[in-house]
């Protein structure tokens, strides 16, 4: 099945757990954030045969596919109100195309594995929840590889990015800015100066100046302040591999978000 159009990819910063179900935050630090994660289906102009996400809370020893076609949910927080442990996001899975993935990845020379068990977890409902309300597109989670190797990463998204002509949109889910420790006024100048970076990497660089800046990503400034542990980061790498050569463009950006810190999202392509 061949789409006439390209869908793009996206490396976009999910929030903090289940934002979307507490209504008095998105009054608040969401609203922006909510509004970009609601313009993406006019963005990508059609409807997805299905969304692959790779969230910056699943990471295994290799990497690993969610395969079943009904999955359950990931509650992987902690503090929340009861009810936030009670979300449902019934999205079907897409065990197919779990298959076809797996043999990408076993074509660029890494191994796959399927997980029958594994669940939605925030990095995936939260933001598909505002994206896709009606939980009408199948779903496909695609874990990380332990030890967040950015190169891996970037072949992995190379691999994947056939499916981008077969009606396939690639998600990167994680937060440009992730130190839960500094996320209040300690964090604007690391949060500003690490998103400065990102945009000139991700927006203003050619294709291959972004991956040599990627795969030093660590050598940026404040870089470990904005990422003390890249899990938050490494989804990027595999939406900017599934790219190519296509441009990036920034689709969210606050400088005040949690009333201090600076975060942004990437479109590539589309």
């Amino acid at each position: 099945m061949t789409h006439s159009r390209r869908l793009p990819t996206y490396f976009i910063s999910h929030g903090g757990g289940p934002w979307p179900w507490m209504a008095e935050q998105l009054q608040g630090p969401y609203g922006t954030l909510a509004a970009s994660l609601q313009a993406m289906p006019g963005q990508v102009g059609v409807t997805p045969k299905a969304v692959l996400v790779i969230s910056g809370h699943w990471e295994e020893p290799e990497f690993t596919l969610m395969s079943s076609p009904r999955p359950p949910m990931v509650y992987d927080y902690y503090g929340f109100p009861p009810h936030t442990y009670q979300i449902q996001y019934p999205a079907p899975g897409a065990p197919e195309l779990a298959l076809q993935v797996q043999a990408l990845i076993q074509g660029a020379g890494f191994t796959a594995r399927l997980d029958p068990q594994r669940g939605f977890d925030h990095g995936t409902f939260t933001p598909l929840a505002v994206i896709y309300p009606n939980a009408d597109v199948p779903v496909l989670q695609l874990s990380m590889r332990v030890g967040y190797d950015p190169q891996q990463h970037i072949t992995l998204g190379r691999a994947l990015a056939p499916l981008r002509d077969e009606g396939v949109l690639i998600l990167g889910s994680g937060l440009s800015y992730h130190n839960l420790r500094e996320l209040g006024p300690v964090g604007r100048a690391p949060s500003a100066t690490f998103d400065q970076w990102l945009q000139q990497t991700l927006v203003a660089s050619t294709p291959q100046e972004r991956i040599h800046c990627l795969l030093d990503w660590a050598a940026a400034p404040a870089a470990r302040r904005a990422h003390p542990q890249e899990d938050h980061l490494i989804p990027l790498m595999v939406a900017v591999g599934a790219a190519g050569d296509e441009a990036g463009r920034c689709v969210y950006h606050q400088d005040d978000f949690f009333g201090a810190i600076t975060a942004s999202s990437f479109m590539f392509g589309g």
